[in-house]
């Protein structure tokens, strides 16, 4: 995707206005009306077997290999930005496979704990869940992280300064950031932003020409289905019902386009996973069922408008500024 420098200026103009008066209910209702003949993915943890036979689950280099044109390529010489005293730098960690980072946006957790009296192995491929009604897109005080019609949950790299508020409010602390590159370095390199943020886009390119995300024809196992999100949740349901399984990501954070299904309850993978020791880990992300949207605890509602108007206001000053010096692209 592209932004035109109206287009940016006018979204984040409006985003700097809008981000103090959203209301959730609206939200929900925009987000439900685009929800409509969504695409979603599924994940059978049953089929799911880590690609153990190999040196990368297939669905990760699938990934890598797809998106290699889209990964960053940072300046020379990375600046800390105000008020940071230091950056995120991923450039020379290019290899890393186990953690989500803005070259890495899927990868494989590998469990193996005890369960009812047996030990059990676990592989779940993790991704960015494209919630139904994603926090991350409703905060962006830049107004360039969008649920698109047909699903997915998208960020516009050519418009995102990096300001990680995504990242914030994902309640899987999901996109990650990649700093020396991006607008925000003609824009105010010193003052806004830190680089830009990259998560999974369901691979957005392919489903508008009508074919299937990478992970999902990569995997040898066939664990990854795509298709109407209606109908892969009315499979997971049934497939529920008639395994005496669970399901992830029917409801968490308010629903997501994502889903897991296991003969495991996630109460227990999510116990394994916290065992793993992934605090303070980028990019090594929890599965609690208990999660729920920050929009509708209100307490984090206004935390997050707190800091959105501001940044919003920021990124339209900007803007504004570096076009009246003539140093924008413009449309026309």
């Amino acid at each position: 995707m592209s932004i035109t420098r109206r287009t940016f200026v006018k979204r984040a103009a409006i985003s700097g206005i809008t981000a103090a008066v959203i209301m959730t209910g609206t939200d929900k209702a925009v987000a439900k009306a685009a929800a409509e003949g969504n695409y979603a993915l599924l994940h059978d943890l049953e089929k799911c077997d880590g690609c153990v036979n190999f040196d990368t689950p297939r669905c990760v280099v699938a990934c890598r290999t797809k998106n290699q044109p889209n990964f960053p390529e940072p300046q020379a010489d990375i600046m800390n930005y105000w008020p940071q005293k230091n950056y995120e730098d991923w450039s020379d960690k290019r290899e890393v496979t186990d953690r989500l980072t803005p070259y890495n946006w899927t990868y494989v957790q590998h469990l193996e704990f005890e369960h009812q009296g047996k030990t059990v192995k676990v592989h779940i491929p993790r991704k960015c869940m494209h919630c139904d009604n994603p926090p991350c897109s409703v905060l962006c005080p830049f107004g360039v992280n969008d649920k698109m019609p047909e699903g997915p949950v998208v960020i516009n790299p050519n418009g995102c300064f990096g300001g990680s508020k995504c990242r914030d409010v994902c309640p899987w602390h999901i996109p990650q950031r990649q700093a020396g590159v991006g607008l925000y370095l003609k824009a105010a390199p010193k003052f806004a932003g830190g680089g830009v943020m990259y998560k999974c886009d369901m691979c957005y390119d392919l489903i508008k020409k009508g074919q299937e995300p990478a992970c999902v024809t990569a995997c040898p196992q066939g664990a990854i289905k795509f298709g109407s999100q209606e109908e892969l949740r009315d499979y997971a349901h049934k497939w529920a019902q008639d395994n005496d399984g669970y399901i992830y990501g029917d409801v968490e954070n308010g629903g997501t386009s994502n889903y897991y299904i296991s003969k495991i309850p996630f109460e227990a993978i999510n116990k394994a996973i916290k065992e793993q020791d992934i605090d303070g880990k980028p990019g090594r992300i929890i599965m609690s069922p208990e999660i729920q949207n920050p929009l509708d605890e209100p307490a984090k509602m206004m935390s997050g408008f707190a800091i959105a108007p501001v940044a919003g206001v920021l990124a339209a000053g900007i803007s504004a500024y570096n076009i009246m010096k003539g140093g924008a692209d413009h449309e026309d």
